[in-house]
């Protein structure tokens, strides 16, 4: 028996949510009876290198950031045609409209939409991407043969946006529990690499910098935390947060934080950093299902976070939720976990893996995308 022919079609390959859930996601499918491909509309790709040392083929269509091109969609249908996949998995609004309509002009190869996200409000998203996301709306009865969703949030906020309701299932990110573990050196690594004080206590955020992940609510929490506990230190990674970015740079030294905060900018060793933190949190005004919440929880880190998409259905008892953009409750949390003391925060966080392990392993999500596509291949 042939295997069946999967082709991914996603915005970029850079280092956000999306593009972390489908490394995963590929890493765990069934290779014997899944052959997989990818395709990046622009040619930013720093994580193509994971795809290719997988056996993945990877190509780009050539966009550029910000510029959507209907010659895109003829260029990847000219691809499909010369090498149809039997089904075509598309990530983020873009590449869920250009495959769709290159997978329609290619000879009707069943499609497959994915949502990463809930937040569709004008200040969290370009202008292109909400264009984007409202004619997807228009075409879900017609175009796509199922539309997976990462969280409850965004199953909603799509069908009032006018999503075909009937086409949406919900999987959740998967989370890789053997490769974020519990590491009880990782802190003394981070201390010593950073050049914190040993008995600091870390307050972690990984994300990209954008407006959704709300950097200046971190900012102004960690300002408040800061007056009320001198031992606090933050930790910052993710695309964009690093010296370069004069935005960023600029809200720091207005706030009077430089000296507390350490920009690490995006990391190829982003299990050991995140094992190493006291505390990881979210500060986003919008989510679908956050990877970096979901890794840190596996590493046994208890986490603080503000209550967008499905973040507190993640947390569970685990951690604390608040409110997004009200930085006085971000700052209040912190500073709870931190009276904890190490071995209260110790306990948390294993109660936190262990929600991972029982509700949000990865093998268990690759199985369920893999259900979605038999069942469509079957019809």
């Amino acid at each position: 028996m042939s295997r069946i022919r999967v082709h991914h079609v996603i915005t970029s390959l850079g280092s956000d949510g999306a593009q972390a859930m489908l490394i995963k996601l590929l890493s765990r499918m069934d290779r014997a009876n899944f052959s997989l491909s990818v395709t990046s509309l622009i040619d930013y790709t720093p994580l193509a290198r994971q795809l290719l040392d997988m056996g993945i083929p990877v190509d780009t269509l050539g966009m550029k950031r910000g510029s959507p091109s209907p010659k895109a969609v003829f260029r990847l249908a000219s691809k499909l045609r010369a090498n149809p996949p039997d089904l075509l998995q598309t990530w983020m609004y873009h590449a869920d409209l250009i495959g769709a309509l290159a997978a329609k002009t290619a000879g009707n190869i069943p499609t497959v939409w994915n949502i990463r996200h809930s937040d569709l409000s004008p200040k969290a998203n370009s202008r292109s991407t909400l264009v984007a996301a409202r004619i997807c709306a228009w075409l879900s009865p017609f175009l796509p043969k199922a539309i997976l969703c990462c969280a409850e949030s965004a199953r909603v906020s799509h069908t009032n946006l006018g999503y075909s309701r009937d086409k949406i299932h919900i999987i959740p990110n998967g989370f890789d529990t053997g490769k974020f573990v519990p590491d009880s050196q990782a802190r003394l690594k981070l201390t010593k690499d950073l050049r914190l004080p040993e008995n600091a206590i870390i307050v972690g955020l990984v994300a990209r910098y954008h407006p959704q992940k709300d950097h200046r609510n971190f900012i102004e929490a960690a300002r408040i935390a800061s007056e009320r506990n001198p031992m606090l230190r933050f930790v910052l990674c993710g695309d964009r947060v690093d010296a370069a970015n004069i935005d960023l740079v600029t809200d720091l030294e207005k706030s009077g934080l430089l000296s507390r905060v350490s920009l690490m900018g995006l990391r190829e060793d982003i299990a050991s950093v995140t094992a190493g933190f006291d505390i990881a949190t979210s500060s986003s005004r919008g989510e679908g299902f956050p990877n970096a919440i979901g890794e840190a929880m596996s590493c046994a880190v208890p986490c603080v976070v503000t209550n967008v998409g499905d973040s507190a259905l993640l947390v569970g008892d685990t951690g604390s939720v608040v409110p997004p953009a009200v930085p006085e409750a971000l700052a209040n949390a912190w500073h709870a976990v931190a009276e904890l003391g190490a071995s209260g925060r110790k306990a948390l966080g294993l109660r936190a893996r262990q929600r991972i392990l029982d509700k949000f392993g990865l093998d268990s999500v690759a199985r369920q995308y893999e259900e979605v596509y038999n069942s469509i291949l079957l019809r």
